[in-house]
């Protein structure tokens, strides 16, 4: 049975920027998911996935879901290397979100496993 989650102001959002998708999810503190959003879904294919402008659209589509079930106030935690990060976070400013703090929570080997090869240009 789903429960009825109304009045959550207090959040978290993650932005997970890879080199072909922006994937925007706000959840609770505790981690349950409110609503999530991502370039694929905002309608954008292929190439253009991975533009800064199509990681607005996902950062905006998904702010507007956490908006309607109370959310103002946000932390935000950005992983990954690609091309959306900044301008998800203006999105996510420009909607009206109070944004307390930003980390970048990018995993970092402590030499594990062997990196992957070179792309050849």
């Amino acid at each position: 049975m789903a429960k009825k989650r109304e009045n959550i102001a207090v959040g978290v959002a993650h932005v997970y920027a890879t080199f072909n998708n922006t994937i925007v999810t706000f959840t609770t503190i505790t981690g349950d998911v409110i609503a999530a959003a991502s370039a694929g879904s905002s309608g954008f294919k292929g190439a253009r996935k991975c533009t800064p402008y199509a990681a607005q659209v996902a950062a905006e589509k998904a702010s507007a879901k956490a908006m309607t079930f109370g959310m103002k106030i946000i932390s935000v935690k950005v992983r990954g290397p690609g091309a959306g990060r900044e301008s998800a976070i203006r999105a996510l400013v420009a909607a009206g979100l109070n944004v307390t703090e930003i980390t970048d929570v990018t995993g970092i080997p402590h030499n594990g496993c062997k990196r992957r090869k070179a792309k050849r240009l």
